[in-house]
Parts: C-alpha cells; structure tokens; sequence
C-alpha cells in the first residue's frame, strides 16, 4: 500500500484549502487540482484519486481507510491549526471527483441533537 506518498503533495495545496475552506463558510467552494502532481507522487492507476472525507467537529465520519490520497489529505487538515479551529463545530464534507475538482462544503453542526 502506497503510504503517505501524497503528504508533499497536499502541503502544497495547504494555503489554498485554508482559504476555500474559510469561504466554504458562505457557500460550496471548488477548485481545480493538478492531476500531475498527484501522478507524480503515485499511481492510483483505475482507482483513481476520487475521495470523499466528511467531518463533523474535525473527526472523519465515514471510512477513508481505502484511499492514501484522503488519509493523507486529513493527516494534514488535523495537523494544522488553523483549519483545526475553522472544523470546529462544523459538517464539513470534502471531495474529489473524476474531473480532479476538490469540494469543499461546510455547514455549521446543529445544537439540536
């Protein structure tokens, strides 16, 4: 299994997703990712590299464990501060799709439960 081959990769992605997910506050962001950066990190060959994380209050709420891209994507969101306080009482769902677009949405988690 390909571990943490995509670290260097996201952390270069780390001032953009701060950003869109400050944003994502107001309303669904997406942006456009390099394919080759990712490809250069490693093959993900037919499986490709689309994921989905959900958050609530900053812990993964569904099953990331099949993707290294998602795992390594959340190592980092949780290592960082800043994006660790913008989680805090927060859905927040992440994804990449098969046209390379990550997507950020953000709800604030309901006091109601």
């Amino acid at each position: 299994m390909d571990e943490r081959n995509y670290l260097m990769t996201w952390q270069k992605y780390m001032p953009v997703i701060r950003l869109h997910l400050k944003r994502s506050l107001q309303e669904e962001q997406q942006f456009k990712l390099n394919i080759t950066d990712f490809e250069a990190a490693g093959s993900r060959g037919k499986s490709g590299y689309t994921f989905s994380i959900n958050m609530e209050n900053g812990k993964v709420t569904n099953n990331i464990s099949g993707s290294a891209v998602a795992r390594d994507l959340y190592e980092l969101l949780k290592a960082d501060n800043a994006i660790k306080e913008l989680l805090k009482d927060k859905n927040v769902k992440m994804s990449v799709g098969k046209s390379f677009v990550l997507s950020i949405k953000t709800t604030h988690l309901s006091s109601y439960r």
